[in-house]
């Protein structure tokens, strides 16, 4: 496949099939991305499990891989927290090349030169537990349900972040305490 070919079928509207995929419990999924969010490095595990091959990542946009039912409302929190320099850890369901989804504890951080300056993210991604899954589902589709409730992308994300917002503040302090809690809850 050429690079033409390869950018072509990256660009190309996925479909999900419903198929649900994992990896294994000892593996990480690696990215790294510049300041825009453009792929700049995919691992093997990245290419496995998304079904692409690396021509068909390397310069393009990192929602390359982003699933239709994924609430808007995290992407906001997740480029609002990243982009001040911060760290944040989230639940993803991401969409493979061929359709199949599958889901990660993502580990998102900044990559500074120097100066202190972003020059880019970098990010790790681990198997989630069902357990987590079993949490994180409910939160994600009330916040899907609010977003369609809208009829331009500016509202519903921002009636989604009021909402996760609300939802959040009754079980933690924040979206990221709440994501901890998940975790070392799965961990005892």
């Amino acid at each position: 496949m050429t690079t033409t070919e390869a950018t072509a079928r990256a660009r190309t509207a996925v479909r999900p099939t419903g198929v649900e995929r994992s990896f294994g419990a000892d593996e990480l999924i690696v990215s790294k991305t510049d300041r825009r969010g453009v792929i700049t490095y995919a691992n093997d595990v990245f290419l496995r499990v998304g079904a692409y091959s690396l021509d068909e990542v390397i310069g393009q946009p990192h929602n390359l891989i982003r699933h239709p039912e994924m609430p808007r409302a995290v992407f906001h929190l997740l480029w609002d927290t990243i982009s001040r320099g911060h760290e944040l850890f989230a639940y993803i369901n991401n969409l493979a090349a061929d359709g199949a989804h599958y889901w990660v504890l993502a580990h998102v951080t900044p990559s500074v030169d120097e100066r202190g300056t972003i020059v880019g993210y970098h990010s790790n991604r681990r198997r989630p537990s069902p357990g987590a899954l079993a949490q994180i589902r409910p939160l994600y589709a009330a916040l899907l349900a609010e977003e369609r409730r809208h009829s331009t992308a500016k509202a519903a994300v921002t009636a989604s972040a009021q909402l996760l917002d609300r939802l959040v503040a009754e079980k933690a302090a924040g979206y990221e305490d709440m994501i901890w809690s998940i975790i070392a809850a799965q961990e005892n």
